[in-house]
């Protein structure tokens, strides 16, 4: 399988208040034809504004540097409209709060069909039989009466597969979805993780960021570990679980319930604060004088890598 999506020294940083806050700060990840790939973290790592960079949907009071490349262009020197073309044909964006994502004033069925006006069919009859195959595909029946629906009548589970259903109506290659299983019940991120599990065997491939744990080993080839901007470890999703290698990554799989519930101690410090050394140290039972300089993302024999001296 080729690389479809390769992401080389991605920096976000967010000018405030006389500091800059690095959301993302030097990440690099690739992402081969049909695969899922999971990027997990605590709230405040930086995987949502990551996501957000590569479609160019960041605010303006950002800057992004680094590459994105996409099948030989490179998204972040890309105008408004060279992105337009892109969005929704070739990478899709789903977004967390599906809630807050739908326009309240549209139907379902319309905001469904607008990708597919938009980049596959023009003709309204036919994006309308689209729709309500979509609908059928995402189990909301009966579809002829869902269709012309608004989104309140909807419960979040609905909403969030709706999401979905908008996310392939254009046909896209990569799919990234944001927290898909945020703020659902059980059997609902259950459907979502199903539904998304059915897509990937459509050969959509899947960027899916997420603090779900579970979620990520049901569904995920591989698994990205993101801490205060940086990628802490990249492996092979049955190895992770079996056991992390990162510090960071061995607290979150301790976090599990199966695991006794142990949380992380400490917190996060601000990305401001940065002082050049390894940003987990002042949570980590290993760190010692050498932590003072941060680690590179040390490459492995079985193709992970992980950015800890440990394994240097």
């Amino acid at each position: 399988m080729h690389t479809i999506l390769e992401v080389k020294q991605l920096h976000v940083h967010f000018p405030t208040s006389g500091k800059v806050v690095r959301a993302v700060d030097g990440v690099d990840i690739s992402i081969t034809q049909s695969e899922t790939l999971a990027i997990i973290g605590e709230s405040g790592s930086g995987k949502s504004v990551l996501g957000l960079a590569l479609l160019g949907l960041l605010p303006a009071n950002c800057t992004a540097t680094g590459t994105v490349r996409y099948r030989g262009a490179d998204l972040l020197r890309l105008s408004e409209s060279e992105l337009e073309m892109i969005r929704g044909s070739k990478i899709a964006w789903v977004p967390q709060n599906p809630a807050g994502a739908m326009n309240p004033s549209m139907t379902i069925g319309a905001q469904i069909g607008e990708p597919i006006s938009l980049h596959v069919e023009k003709n309204r009859s036919i994006v309308r039989k689209k729709v309500l195959e979509l609908l059928q595909f995402i189990r909301i029946t009966p579809p002829e009466e869902r269709i012309d629906s608004y989104p309140y009548s909807f419960s979040g589970g609905m909403l969030q597969r709706s999401l979905v259903a908008m996310g392939i109506a254009g046909l896209p290659e990569l799919l990234i979805a944001d927290e898909p299983t945020k703020g659902i019940d059980i059997m609902n991120r259950q459907a979502v993780s199903s539904l998304l599990r059915i897509v990937r065997e459509k050969g959509i491939t899947l960027l899916v960021i997420t603090h779900d744990l579970s979620f990520a080993r049901n569904l995920a080839d591989r698994i990205a570990v993101m801490y205060s901007g940086r990628i802490m470890e990249i492996r092979e999703k049955k190895s992770f679980f079996k056991g992390a290698l990162h510090p960071y990554a061995r607290g979150m799989l301790r976090s599990l319930p199966e695991n006794g519930l142990h949380p992380i101690a400490g917190r996060t410090r601000e990305t401001d604060k940065y002082d050049g050394g390894c940003r987990f140290r002042f949570r980590c039972t290993y760190a010692g004088e050498k932590c003072r300089v941060e680690p590179p993302l040390i490459p492995l024999p079985d193709g992970a890598a992980v950015r800890c001296w440990l394994y240097d």
